[in-house]
């Protein structure tokens, strides 16, 4: 059966598998990284994480209230928390220094294999978009794996505002 589903699942998902694994692995490492290639990430994930839901669980429209509530808590839970060692911000080339991570890669494939799996489970049973059950689970694991992403990414502004330099002080001349 697993060979089955394997044979079966179009190229392009392979594709997609190996960039995302590509740029997971490419954030292993320590690296340098303007804030649009920052924000480009945990945009697409929450993107890719939003199409899941609403492809598979339009009919069941409470999902977008699970998937909010779980991102909202994974993001508050992310983005209150420190900073790994080694992250800074150089507000003069505007620039991170990123260390590297293996989180990215483990939440990307986290996405991949939620979205893989729940596609190949409906295929082989399509009333299970209809079930409660089914709808409530992966609305909240697509959610709180995309508040990670933006949780994470909250963070990183913070450093960027905190590490921006003050305003220079107005002179204080007497005019007179």
């Amino acid at each position: 059966m697993l060979y089955e589903i394997l044979a079966h699942t179009p190229l392009w998902v392979w594709g997609i598998l190996l960039a995302l694994l590509w740029l997971g692995l490419s954030q292993s490492v320590p690296r340098r990284a303007r804030l649009r290639r920052v924000l480009l990430l945990p945009l697409a994930m929450t993107v890719l994480s939003l199409y899941g839901t609403f492809t598979t669980f339009h009919p069941v429209y409470w999902s977008w209230v699970l998937w909010a509530g779980a991102a909202a808590v994974s993001i508050a839970w992310f983005a209150s928390s420190e900073l790994p060692a080694g992250v800074d911000y150089d507000p003069s080339a505007q620039v991170f220094r990123l260390p590297g991570s293996w989180m990215p890669l483990g939440l990307m494939m986290a996405i991949f294999l939620t979205r893989y799996v729940v596609a190949v489970v409906l295929a082989m049973h399509p009333a299970l978009t209809h079930d409660v059950a089914v709808a409530a689970i992966v609305a909240s694991l697509y959610g709180a794996l995309s508040g990670v992403f933006i949780g994470r990414l909250l963070r990183l502004l913070r450093r960027a505002r905190e590490s921006e330099p003050a305003p220079p002080a107005a002179p204080n001349i007497a005019w007179g």
